[in-house]
């Protein structure tokens, strides 16, 4: 199957699929840890449905030593015993900031305290941003069609460049 239109065929497409990985090389760099960027990525990728976004996290995870017993589990955190308080917590904000319609009151109170007792501001700040890109790049992977399977590990600075 074919994605509907390929984002960056055009000029403004590149600019903008360049500008979104750039914001996402800052979050990258930042001291937010590494495996929880790729739980927060997956999870919000689940949620919204985008298989081309669940393809790149869960292998560009794997390929960075993440177990498959994590991986297979984050769907079901909740009910599951190998995430630290820390990851439970930006999971936590991941669905809340995922589901914003669906709660009604955004983020509660209650998580964005969890959040707080296990991140900095920096990381905070990194997570928070996190999500909203990966949010992003999940609708213009499902209203562009983009299909999940062929991804290699590795490969996603490519994609963009």
């Amino acid at each position: 199957m074919e994605p509907r239109m390929n984002l960056f065929a055009t000029d403004l497409g590149t600019r903008i699929g360049k500008r979104i990985h750039a914001v996402s090389q800052v979050i990258q760099e930042s001291s937010l840890p590494k495996p929880t960027q790729e739980l927060v990525q997956l999870r919000a990728s689940q949620l919204n449905g985008c298989g081309f976004c669940v393809d790149i996290h869960a292998k560009d995870a794997a390929a960075a030593g993440e177990t498959s017993a994590r991986l297979a589990l984050v769907a079901a955190w909740r009910h599951s015993t190998v995430f630290t308080e820390a990851e439970r917590a930006a999971l936590a904000l991941t669905e809340e900031g995922t589901r914003i319609t669906d709660a009604h009151a955004g983020v509660s109170d209650e998580t964005w305290s969890r959040v707080r007792e296990h991140y900095d501001d920096d990381q905070a700040i990194a997570l928070v941003s996190l999500i909203a890109m990966i949010n992003a790049t999940n609708r213009l992977g499902v209203i562009l069609d983009n299909q999940g399977g062929a991804y290699e590990p590795g490969n996603l600075a490519t994609i963009a460049n």
